[in-house]
């Protein structure tokens, strides 16, 4: 919200010589917090200026410029620059007559820019200053021609300072507005605000406009909602004034040009902008029919099946069962706290205008302006609730601005319908606040407070019964009253004190295992990224199903791109796209994982029925139940993802690339961290590289899979041939992990070290041998590594030749050779049970 200081000025008394600064740190103290300050970026001096006379003067560029005398001072006066009272201008508009008063910007002045301005010799004359558009000024985008006066309804007296006439010395704070106090986005309640920060006096603006008489037959107006959002009735208020034998070609007073410039609107036409300055003083948005456009009365509905309507922007739009509109006997004419309808637009014909000011549903508008993209300065306001005490005073500020600057003649009679609900009390028991704040308030200090905030305080047995005002639909429980408290008596008040985490309250241990895991990815050298969660149906399938089978997908009803509307079922597809686009910007070497969840439905189910519930208090235990039951597993994985090579090419040393076994090395550095012993197996995925994929076992059971992407994938996605992923169930392996992991003693005694050759046949996974050997060497075993995988000479055809290096410890003594090999011929016998493996000679 962009506040002008002259505005701001009539409705609280700013301190004596208040600054930019100044008004931005006493907002602060409340709680507003400061984003940026706007001015004209203009300096003077800059006048009123008359045209005596012009010669128009060919140039051989084919352009015709003026040369100008222009009165800058009155006569025997010296001109605001120290020169003589009429100027030499040249000017290339052609759009001023002989008489006009224009705005000179006289040599020393400086434009937006900046932009300096000084006597030049140009066109071959001396310049001696410049006649200035509204553009150059900085009151809108015109630029075809120069700011006449008259234009603006403005008349002065030549030499008159043009800044101070046009209020462009005006400069406006911004402030940024949280959603939960939406009456911040007016005038009136940043005045109530700065009031409270330091105690100046405040004038309600709205008390100064005297509603005018309701009467039922001053202009038809029916609210028919048969489908209330949450029990909520689109419409509660709706005040109607009309306004007759407006001019609406009539220029807006300059003041008001730059009041809307400073606060961001831009001027458009003299009605429309007394409906925007209006809605910015008050808070209430205002629209304005052209009365004469309307057939009968005014209906507010909900929109029926296939009803569309032309909005203000030339759009046609089609209409939503939820959408709250604005009819008469023809149809829809507005989208009720959005924007209006072409049908009904004031333009330069019109001559009598209906005056509508609502108060509309929160929920209801701010669905509209979401489902059809169309966020304005009115839904911006109705969607963080308006006053709905104020539609009266609104409309009437309205009729009265129509009346002095358009020259109409208002109706004494107004329409009114108002079902707002009464505020109810809330109770604030004694002590309450000075708990929650740990500062000990006054019973007095808290009344005082909570009645500037505006609420009806009532002392009662053990505390205080408030009634919020009407401009505050954010206060609905003590614990806000104890906010608001707390505010208008200042942050500062509240001592900083260190909070003791309780016992027992610090990270669960999935929570730290997740931690650790990511910790352990990160030191290796892989980098995290975090991949949108949305995919397509193809991808879902390709790489959520191991064996191709059908699978189900979570599809989002509003999805951000049309083209990925499912969530996703694996983590792979992210990461592949990540790989994908760093590769194209010439990032060669990729090691990048993720820890995210995945989306697994049931088939045939349907999810997100359920509403959340609205309210301050948590949900029962059954809604929660509820709620949970609407969604879908939603697990989470890590994945990693590796291309390129894991050792570069530097002088001495050969580049290795990336494969399978750094994929393998990932999900140990998982399991690891997560306490798990992890085992692997030989797997297949339909998306990985048949001979290249591992399952991932702990505790015997399937947790994901690792290896390298299949070669066709990796084509489609112009990646490198080799591309080594893994993806794991985290949650399952916190799970089936261990919750204590006992450290193994490192072995004081000397170690025996073997190897062990086993002919086998070439279809029996190396890692089968392995665990056979290790568990029929038994207990003496330590650790046992394949060194050695030959298929060759010598060895029969369809078989291969497995070498083990076993190494064998005793803890309570030194083992002979003969115990060792003991032990290694127990494998081997084990090993030839299970696989049918003979000791190679």
């Amino acid at each position: 919200m962009r506040v002008p200081l002259s505005w701001l000025a009539e409705y609280v008394d700013l301190a004596p010589g208040a600054s930019l600064e100044d008004v931005h740190a006493a907002l602060v103290r409340v709680g507003l917090e400061e984003e940026d300050v706007h001015t004209f970026d203009l300096q003077g001096p800059i006048v009123v200026g008359e045209v005596l006379e012009f010669v128009e003067e060919p140039q051989s560029n084919g352009k015709t410029i003026r040369w100008c005398q222009v009165r800058v001072a009155p006569d025997g006066e010296q001109a605001a620059d120290g020169g003589d009272a009429v100027h030499g201008i040249v000017c290339g508009a052609r759009n001023f007559f002989v008489g006009d008063k224009v705005v000179v910007t006289l040599p020393g002045s400086v434009l937006p820019g900046p932009f300096p301005i000084a006597a030049r010799k140009t066109y071959g004359h001396v310049s001696d200053g410049m006649i200035a558009s509204a553009r150059e000024l900085g009151l809108g985008e015109d630029h075809d021609g120069i700011l006449r006066l008259s234009t603006l309804g403005v008349d002065a007296p030549v030499g008159t300072d043009a800044l101070e006439l046009l209020g462009l010395n005006d400069a406006a704070v911004e402030i940024n507005v949280t959603p939960d106090r939406g009456y911040a986005f007016s005038i009136r309640g940043v005045a109530r605000e700065y009031a409270h920060a330091t105690g100046a006096v405040y004038r309600d603006p709205a008390a100064q406009h005297e509603t005018a008489d309701a009467a039922a037959d001053a202009f038809p107006v029916e609210v028919r909602d048969d489908a209330p959002i949450r029990g909520r009735v689109g419409a509660s208020v709706f005040a109607t004034r009309i306004v007759r034998g407006i001019d609406a070609t009539r220029p807006t007073p300059a003041w008001m040009v730059a009041r809307l410039k400073l606060a961001g609107i831009r001027s458009l036409s003299l009605p429309v902008d007394i409906t925007n300055y209006v809605m910015l003083e008050l808070g209430q948005p205002i629209h304005g029919y052209d009365l004469d456009a309307l057939q009968g009365g005014i209906v507010v509905r909900r929109a029926a099946a296939g009803e569309t309507l032309e909005t203000l922007d030339g759009k046609v739009r089609t209409l939503h069962a939820e959408d709250l509109l604005i009819t008469d006997d023809r149809g829809p004419i507005g989208l009720a706290g959005v924007m209006g309808g072409a049908e009904t637009e004031i333009g330069d014909e019109t001559a009598n205008v209906l005056i509508e000011a609502a108060n509309f549903d929160p929920v209801s508008i701010a669905r509209t302006a979401r489902r059809h993209k169309l966020p304005s300065e009115a839904s911006k306001r109705f969607e963080r609730g308006v006053d709905p005490a104020i539609a009266g005073a609104a409309a009437a500020r309205v009729a009265q601005l129509l009346v002095d600057l358009a020259g109409g003649t208002a109706d004494a009679a107004g329409g009114l319908l108002h079902d707002a609900p009464a505020r109810e009390a809330i109770h604030l028991p004694d002590g309450f606040v000075s708990e929650r704040i740990g500062v000990e308030y006054t019973a007095d200090e808290v009344h005082d407070a909570l009645a500037e905030v505006g609420g009806v305080v009532t002392r009662v047995d053990g505390g205080f019964d408030v009634v919020p005002p009407s401009w505050r639909p954010d206060l609905t429980a003590n614990v806000d009253l104890v906010e608001e408290v707390a505010r208008l008596l200042g942050y500062d008040r509240i001592p900083s004190v260190l909070p003791v985490a309780p016992p027992g309250r610090g990270l669960t241990r999935a929570q730290r295992i997740r931690r650790g895991v990511a910790d352990a990815l990160a030191a290796a050298g892989s980098t995290e990224v975090l991949a949108f969660p949305f995919t397509t149906d193809a991808d879902n399938a390709l790489y959520g199903s191991a064996d191709g089978a059908p699978v189900a997908g979570v599809r989002l009803a509003n999805a951000l791109d049309a083209s990925a509307p499912f969530l996703r079922r694996s983590l792979l597809p992210g990461l592949v796209q990540v790989a994908r686009r760093n590769l194209s910007r010439g990032f060669t070497d990729l090691d990048v994982y993720e820890l995210g969840l995945v989306f697994l439905p049931e088939a045939g189910r349907t999810y997100g029925t359920s509403e959340l519930p609205v309210g301050w208090k948590r949900p029962a235990a059954e809604v929660l139940d509820t709620l949970n039951e609407g969604i879908p597993a939603q697990p989470r994985h890590a994945a990693v993802l590796l291309v390129g090579d894991r050792v570069a090419k530097q002088p001495g040393v050969a580049a290795e690339a990336v494969g399978i076994a750094d994929a393998l090395d990932a999900v140990r550095r998982i399991a690891r961290a997560a306490g798990a012993e992890v085992e692997f197996v030989q797997g297949s995925h339909q998306a990985m590289h048949p001979g290249r994929t591992a399952e991932v076992r702990v505790a015997g059971q399937s947790v994901g899979f690792a290896g390298e992407l299949h070669p066709r994938l990796t084509a489609d996605a112009d990646l490198p041939r080799v591309v080594a992923v893994a993806e794991v169930d985290l949650d399952r392996i916190i799970e089936l992990a261990d919750e204590v992991v006992e450290a193994a003693p490192i072995g004081t005694l000397p170690a025996a070290t073997q190897d062990l050759s086993l002919l086998v046949d070439a279809g029996v996974p190396a890692a089968a041998v392995a665990q056979a050997v290790r568990e029929g060497a038994g207990e003496l075993l330590e650790h046992v590594r394949l060194v050695d995988d030959y298929r060759g000479a010598g060895v029969p055809d369809g078989a291969k030749s497995l070498t083990f290096a076993l190494r064998f410890r005793a803890s309570d003594r030194t083992l002979t050779a003969a115990e060792a090999s003991e032990a290694k011929l127990a494998g081997a016998a084990l090993a030839g049970e299970r696989t049918g493996a003979v000791i190679r000679d």
